[in-house]
């Protein structure tokens, strides 16, 4: 699968994704064949962690 490779174009990808189609970051990725310590290393260097509750990836605060 080709993902978005800038981090902020990811983040919005990847929380449309989970909005639309998908019911956890875990479906996501094995759906997708992504490996998930990628994304959440990816979108954690621009201050965003996943939000299991709200299904999405938020600003860390």
């Amino acid at each position: 699968m080709n993902i978005p490779k800038d981090p902020y174009i990811l983040l919005s990808y990847i929380n449309t994704k989970l909005r639309n189609e998908f019911h956890s970051l875990d479906d996501l990725c094995a759906s997708l064949g992504l490996d998930i310590n990628q994304v959440l290393s990816s979108l954690s260097s621009i201050g965003y962690s996943y939000n299991e509750t709200k299904n999405m990836f938020s600003h860390k605060d």
